[in-house]
C-alpha cells in the first residue's frame, strides 16, 4: 500500500479493542468527540471489551482474543486500533493471531507499548499493514489531541507529515517499546527483522534496568543483520538512590557499538504527544 498522502472519500471503520489494560468510557467519548470534528470519514467502532475489568486487565485472556479477533475477521472493519498499553497482549497474540482469516490481512494493525506484542505477531505472520503510533488512550497527555489526530490522519489520509521524519523511503523499519521487545526476544512473537532500522523508545524504567534490556536486546540481535538502532524518547526515568552516570543516548551507543550494530541517532517516537508514525516494512512513499 502506497504510504503517501492520499485522502480516502470513503469512510473508513476503525475497530478498538484493549488488548492489555482497560479503557475508560470517558476517554472514549473524547475519542469519538474528537473524530467527528475533525475526521468525519472516520467511524471508531470501540469494542464493549475495552471496558471490560478482570484483575489487571481489559477482560479475561478469552475475552481479549475473542474481541480482536472478531475486529480482525470482520469484513466491514478497515483497521484495529489497540485502545491502549499497559500489560497483557504477551498473554493472548500468539492464540489470538493463529485465528485470524484472510480478511484480516488486509487492515492496519496501529499501536505502541504493550500493543508491540501484537504488533511483532502480526508482523511475523505477514497479517496486514502494521504500524507503530498513538492510540486513543494518548488523548489523556498533554495535548494528547495531536496524537489522537496524528492517528486519524494515518487511517484516513495516510498523510505524510504524520510520518517519523527520519524515515527514508525505501528503508525497512520496526519500532517498538525497548522493555516490550527485550522480553519478546527469544519468543515465538517475535518477528524477522533482517534489513530493517529498528527504533527503540521506553517509559519509566531506572536506567539500570534500560541498560539491562539493551544488553539483553543487542546480544540477541548482534548476529541478526539489523541495518541499524535508532533511539526515540525516554522518559519518566525514575531516580535511583545511585546515579547510573550514563544517559539513554550514551547506553545505546555503548550496546550497539559492543555488538557491531549501527547506532543511527535519534528517533521522535516515544510515550508523548508528540509519538510519530512508523510503519513497519519496507516505507513507500
Amino acid at each position: 500500500m502506497a504510504q503517501g498522502t492520499n485522502s480516502i472519500s470513503s469512510p473508513v471503520r476503525i475497530g478498538i479493542c484493549a488488548p492489555s489494560t482497560p479503557f475508560a468510557r470517558e476517554a472514549a467519548d473524547r475519542v469519538i468527540a474528537l473524530a467527528a470534528d475533525t475526521h468525519p470519514q472516520a467511524e471508531l467502532v470501540f469494542e464493549e471489551q475495552c471496558f471490560f475489568v478482570k484483575g489487571h486487565f481489559a477482560g479475561s485472556d478469552k475475552q481479549r482474543i475473542d474481541s480482536f479477533v472478531a475486529l480482525a475477521n470482520d469484513p466491514s472493519i478497515d483497521a484495529i486500533w489497540f485502545a491502549r498499553g499497559g500489560y497483557g497482549a504477551a498473554r493472548m497474540a500468539e492464540t489470538a493471531v493463529a485465528q485470524l482469516d484472510d480478511i484480516a490481512k488486509g487492515k492496519i494493525y496501529l499501536g505502541y507499548s504493550d500493543a508491540g506484542n501484537l504488533l511483532g505477531a502480526l508482523y511475523r505472520a505477514g497479517i496486514g499493514e502494521v504500524v507503530h503510533g498513538p492510540m486513543p488512550s494518548d488523548i489523556g497527555r498533554p495535548n494528547g489531541q495531536h496524537a489522537v489526530r496524528r492517528a486519524l490522519d494515518w487511517f484516513v489520509h495516510k498523510q505524510a507529515d504524520a510520518l517519523e521524519p527520519g524515515l527514508i523511503n525505501g528503508e525497512k523499519y520496526a519500532a517498538f517499546n525497548l522493555m516490550t521487545l527485550a522480553m519478546m526476544t527469544g519468543t515465538r512473537l517475535i518477528p524477522d527483522l533482517r534489513g530493517h532500522i529498528l527504533i527503540l523508545e521506553e517509559i519509566s524504567e531506572y536506567l539500570y534496568a534500560f541498560d539491562r534490556a539493551m544488553f539483553h536486546l543487542c546480544s540477541n540481535f548482534a548476529a541478526q543483520g539489523l541495518a541499524g538502532i535508532k533511539l526515540g524518547a525516554v522518559g519518566d526515568v525514575p531516580e535511583n538512590d545511585r546515579p547510573f552516570g550514563e544517559s539513554p543516548e550514551v547506553i545505546t551507543q555503548h550496546w550497539c557499538e559492543s555488538n557491531a550494530i549501527a547506532y543511527l541517532g535519534r528517533s521522535e517516537i516515544g510515550h508523548h504527544a508528540e509519538n510519530k508514525i512508523v510503519p513497519f516494512g519496507p516505507l513507500k512513499l
